[in-house]
């Protein structure tokens, strides 16, 4: 019970974040420089505020996004309130295979390092919808999708670590 009261009232935990925290408070300090993160579902709502915070504190900050004209307003918007943030977007749809893999092959072939990757795009809510693969689009968007990307790219992590020490 006093675990739901922490929650609910924002109070502090051991680490000192509660509920309350933003991500620029849990960030305070850290220089991220010359890291590299992917951020799926990098657009809108929780995504846009991971990647604004990962550019602000100097993560080169891949957007994954299906709606590009929603991603590059997203960019926009970072890049005003921060003019050295490092941002690109890419095209990425996780209900289709197709542009999964078109978008691993894109990624790897920037050479760029991957230090971080968050798989956060998600739907819900939707009308039961097969994608173009025969899957329905939530489960394939949700789980399959997140899958299917990360695989190809933890080759790109894995020489990362080997190059940095850094896990």
């Amino acid at each position: 019970m006093v675990g739901l009261f922490r929650l609910v009232s924002g109070c502090p935990g051991p680490s000192g974040f509660g509920s309350a925290s933003t991500a620029q408070e849990v960030t305070e300090g850290i220089d991220g420089t010359n890291l590299t993160a992917l951020v799926t579902g990098g657009a809108s709502g929780i995504g846009l505020e991971t990647s604004r915070v990962l550019a602000l504190r100097g993560v080169h900050v891949i957007i994954g996004a299906r709606n590009m004209k929603a991603a590059n307003e997203a960019k926009n918007k970072i890049v005003r309130e921060n003019p050295r943030a490092r941002i690109d977007v890419l095209e990425l749809d996780l209900c289709s295979t197709n542009s999964i893999r078109s978008f691993a092959d894109n990624f790897i072939a920037l050479h760029l390092p991957l230090n971080i990757l968050i798989n956060n795009a998600g739907i819900m809510f939707c009308p039961f919808q097969l994608s173009q693969d025969g899957l329905e689009v939530q489960f394939a968007t949700n789980h399959i999708g997140h899958f299917l990307l990360t695989n190809p790219l933890l080759d790109t992590m894995k020489n990362r670590v080997k190059a940095t020490g850094i896990q």
